[in-house]
């Protein structure tokens, strides 16, 4: 394919991409806002390029762990329901979760650091 039926396309792609703004965006948020506690917080950003559509979800550090799941798993599931819009309006779909400017929020003492000082104030 030549440089120029590429530009070509790509610029017919995102005005198709453009009118299915509605359908993938919106519903992405829409989604997330009904499983997070701060709905106010979550932001999807849109980009269209030469493959396909990249939807960015930034939402607050607190519901990370609601976004994503035991496992990963909730957030397998919102990728398949955003590529199965996508399948519908013939673009491809991808999202992109995009973890916290400051990093994980602190996780509680695993059981085993717990433990380990109950341990040493036992005397026998």
């Amino acid at each position: 394919m030549f440089i120029s039926e590429r530009i070509k396309l790509v610029y017919f792609l995102k005005e198709v991409m453009v009118e299915t703004k509605t359908s993938d965006q919106e519903f992405l948020e829409y989604l997330i806002k009904a499983l997070v506690d701060h709905p106010e917080d979550v932001k999807v950003d849109r980009r269209v390029d030469e493959m396909g559509v990249l939807l960015s979800l930034k939402v607050n550090p607190e519901d990370m762990g609601q976004i994503i799941g035991k496992a990963g798993s909730t957030a397998r599931a919102i990728r398949s329901l955003v590529r199965i819009i996508g399948l519908k309006n013939h673009a491809r779909v991808n999202l992109k979760i995009e973890e916290p400017e400051g990093g994980r929020v602190a996780a509680r003492p695993r059981r085993e650091e717990q433990s380990g000082t109950d341990l040493e104030d036992l005397k026998l």
